[in-house]
């Protein structure tokens, strides 16, 4: 199981995420490579939340390909393009994360890889290697 760390000598996390996540033992590994918001016939997706939601998607399907789950990441980086869509980023997060509190890093950035993307998320998974 992932063990959290928000230890008190740190502000609480501003949202709902770990400050640290820690994988003991033997586990399995998988980076996730930056997802984003473009369906399988690739379709981008209009709007943050669509993006952010396909993206999310887009994850667990790597996830699931790696017999892992959202309760296996350890890590999450999120890149935007517009700040005002910390809030609704985050809800995506929460959401897609089913409870979850891995570590996380949000970034803004002036752009991304394409025009049309508002939204990247990367994330680091962890599991036991025996399953």
């Amino acid at each position: 199981m992932i063990e959290t760390h928000n230890p008190d000598g740190i502000a609480a996390p501003f949202s709902r995420y770990s400050h640290g996540a820690e994988a003991p033992g033997e586990w399995r590994w998988l980076h996730i490579s930056g997802q984003v918001g473009v369906t399988p016939d690739g379709t981008v997706l209009d709007g943050l939340e669509a993006q952010a939601t396909q993206a999310w998607a887009n994850i667990e399907g790597v996830l699931a390909d790696a017999d892992m789950t959202a309760a296996d990441i350890v890590k999450v980086t999120m890149l935007l393009t517009d700040r005002n869509q910390v809030p609704a980023s985050r809800a995506t997060r929460d959401q897609a994360l089913q409870g979850a509190s891995p570590a996380c890093t949000l970034y803004v950035v002036a752009g991304l890889a394409s025009p049309d993307w508002l939204i990247e998320v990367e994330a680091i998974a962890a599991a036991p290697v025996a399953r």
